[in-house]
């Protein structure tokens, strides 16, 4: 009985003092859900000084302490592609004498697997770069920082030269959102077919093409079946480029030669200058210092970052007005959701990630952060969009105005596969007729609008000239001309909706930056 009694009294000091180690923020306290749910506002339009968040000062402290041994073990002191200093440098071109890039480029040749041989195209990209894309560079080394990390450990696993990592920047200029106008989408470029062979799942919420995680691991999976296809890590990201057949065709058109440089001109034209531009950044990235480029300190560290699985569908703007993170921050750290929504679905686990600083704000506060968010939802007046898996059949009824080209851009897909769904014969239609649709994207929702920001391409003011299209140019040829200037900056400025609309003769209108 003595015994029990103790035990009592040992649970009510440790109650007591435990309540006295966690300080709360002085914010008016809320008790009645009922009363929260009556007011007309939604909640998130309330001050902030009418919520009641915890804020635990020991796990804070850990925090700070176990943050403070990362930024000061080797971890950080071996990422060297930021560099000291908090001021972007660009200066003028140094003068790179051919000779000293033949020997720098044959002790990188000397240290990786793959054929880096000195060649004036190789030559004219390189100083290329340098001349005119030293800013880009700047702000490639700033990225690099939170995802080679996270590269380089997937490569290692897999056994893959390291030097791989750099394809990433060749791809999707290390933007995890990137896009191209074929479909392929995420840091690695997959084309839906390919992701969805080494499990990069899409639905109307989440596409897995864009989560860095989930993207590295199938891209390592996919360079490691293709090495082991063509036994060359040159021919291998060759075919990562332009597929396994393009290249096994360029070898059979080079008298079975699998030498790239041998096949080059046997490529289609893209793969061609595929290879010698991931040459040309991998120097650029090894030789950063000596060519005076280096990046501000402004990225996180991937170890400045941890998740959280979320137990309800949030959207990152209740995150943000709760949790108190900018919104682009959560976008950069979560991009695979498409709408900025992270739903809750039974049997999968979908993670918030966030800067250590937030995690514990948001752990501490989980409950209540959840019941806010589910009264928010109750006040919409729209409901968000279903989940479904994009691999999910659909029946669609056919309306007036309608026509396949329409329907199939409407759920991204191609005219083909609606016929083939449907075993239609011709592209004819009759309203009311009902056809099966496996959608690649939801119709009608965008991102702006569940977050409700609207973002407009605006025309830059100043200076401009006028570039007049000559044969054989292409929108990429034109940008390498001037100096900071994307494709999509071109077609922003002239309203370029299609490469179809690029003929010689025509003005463009280029702005400097």
């Amino acid at each position: 009985m003595k015994q029990l009694v103790y035990i009592l009294l040992l649970c009510f000091f440790y109650n007591g003092f435990s309540q006295e180690k966690k300080d709360t923020i002085k914010l008016q306290k809320i008790e009645d859900l009922k009363q929260i749910s009556s007011k007309n506002d939604t909640i998130f339009k309330q001050p902030k000084d009418s919520l009641t968040f915890t804020k635990d000062t020991i796990a804070d402290k850990i925090d700070s302490l176990w943050l403070h041994h990362l930024v000061n073990s080797p971890l950080n002191d071996t990422i060297k592609y930021v560099l000291t200093g908090d001021k972007m440098v660009v200066s003028d071109l140094v003068e790179l004498p051919t000779d000293t890039l033949k020997k720098r480029l044959k002790i990188l040749d000397a240290k990786s697997p793959f054929h880096i041989e000195y060649n004036p195209q190789l030559e004219s990209i390189i100083k290329t770069y340098l001349k005119r894309r030293k800013a880009t560079f700047s702000k490639l080394l700033e990225r690099a920082r939170y995802y080679f990390p996270l590269f380089e450990e997937k490569l290692s696993k897999y056994d893959i030269p390291l030097e791989v990592k750099y394809l990433a920047i060749v791809e999707s200029a290390l933007k995890p959102r990137a896009r191209s106008r074929v479909g392929a989408a995420g840091l690695w470029q997959f084309m839906y077919q390919t992701g969805k062979q080494y499990n990069l799942n899409v639905s109307s919420y989440v596409d897995e093409r864009y989560d860095p995680y989930r993207a590295t691991e199938a891209a390592c999976k996919y360079l490691k079946d293709l090495h082991q296809i063509f036994g060359d890590w040159d021919l291998a990201l060759a075919a990562y480029n332009s597929g396994p057949g393009n290249v096994s065709k360029a070898i059979r058109r080079s008298g079975g030669s699998t030498n790239y440089w041998n096949i080059r001109h046997n490529l289609p034209m893209e793969t061609a200058g595929y290879l010698p531009a991931f040459y040309a950044t991998l120097y650029i990235f090894e030789y950063a210092n000596e060519h005076h480029i280096e990046a501000k300190k402004t990225a996180l560290a991937k170890f400045e970052t941890d998740t959280v699985q979320v137990k309800r569908l949030l959207t990152f703007a209740q995150i943000s007005q709760t949790v108190g993170v900018d919104i682009k921050i959560l976008q950069f750290l979560n991009p695979e959701y498409k709408l900025d929504i992270i739903p809750y679905v039974k049997g999968k686990n979908y993670t918030l990630t966030l800067p250590i600083k937030y995690i514990g704000k948001f752990v501490s506060n989980e409950r209540q952060i959840y019941t806010l968010a589910k009264l928010d939802d109750a006040k919409r007046e729209k409901p968000l969009p279903k989940y479904f898996e994009m691999n999910q059949r659909i029946r669609y009824r056919v309306r007036s105005g309608d026509f396949l080209g329409k329907i199939a851009n409407r759920y991204g897909v191609s005219v083909r596969s609606i016929k083939k769904w449907n075993r239609l014969k011709s592209t004819r239609l009759r309203i009311g007729q009902r056809l099966t649709i496996y959608p690649k994207r939801l119709p009608g929702v965008s991102r702006s609008k569940i977050t409700k920001k609207h973002t407009k391409k605006s025309t830059p003011k100043g200076k401009y000239q006028i570039y007049t299209v000559k044969n054989g140019d292409s929108l990429w040829l034109i940008a390498k001309k001037f100096s900071n200037v994307s494709v999509q900056n071109i077609k922003d400025w002239n309203n370029i909706w299609s490469v179809k609309s690029l003929k010689p003769g025509t003005k463009l209108k280029i702005y400097n930056l």
